[in-house]
């Protein structure tokens, strides 16, 4: 359970400002919100199930290293902070192409959102996570916490017509990664 409720928020966070709610925005203003959901689910859950393998793999080989991971992993989380505060941004051809998407419209979403989330740092957090949580749980609350913020930036792309406080959510979860961060170094190095 920990593991689920641990990756849910650290996954949500991460989404929060991500190029992919952006697209989530995008294909909401022409399929229905439903069908972008179910894309979006389904992509992120083969993404992170490929995610948590990766991450429960690099977590057993070093079950010994437990204090390295810590670092690593604390590390790795600043780094997402940095990224985080560099912002991510929709191009102006990706986005002609969520609006020109033709098809069937949960396939083109997942098909999108499943090339946009390999190598994204949501993926790399879900395989930071597994290598120290347990992967079905990392992979439900990962895919849950994905999906949630998703959601979050349709409804809101919806009701605010995309006037959302992209500045805020940006230095928010950055702060949260950089938290994040320094409890698993500080954790890793034997402090806490």
């Amino acid at each position: 359970m920990y593991a689920f409720l641990l990756s849910t928020a650290v996954i949500f966070v991460a989404e929060l400002g991500d190029k992919s709610q952006l697209m989530a925005m995008t294909f909401a203003t022409r399929y229905r919100a439903r069908d972008v959901l179910i894309g979006i689910t389904a992509a992120t859950a083969i993404v992170h199930l490929a995610s948590v393998a990766i991450g429960a793999a690099v977590g057993e080989g070093f079950a010994d290293q437990q204090g390295l991971i810590s670092v690593i992993a604390g590390i790795a989380f600043i780094v997402f902070g940095l990224w985080t505060l560099r912002g991510d941004e929709l191009t102006d051809d990706e986005a002609d192409k969520a609006r020109r998407s033709t098809g069937w419209s949960v396939l083109a979403v997942g098909t999108a959102f499943f090339l946009a989330e390999l190598g994204d740092k949501t993926m790399l957090a879900t395989i930071t996570l597994a290598t120290r949580e347990g992967w079905f749980g990392t992979w439900l609350g990962s895919t849950l916490g994905m999906v949630a913020a998703d959601a979050l930036a349709i409804l809101a792309g919806i009701a605010l017509g995309r006037r959302l406080p992209e500045r805020f959510i940006k230095y928010g979860a950055a702060v949260a990664f950089f938290v994040f961060g320094v409890v698993l170094v500080l954790e890793g190095s034997g402090v806490l």
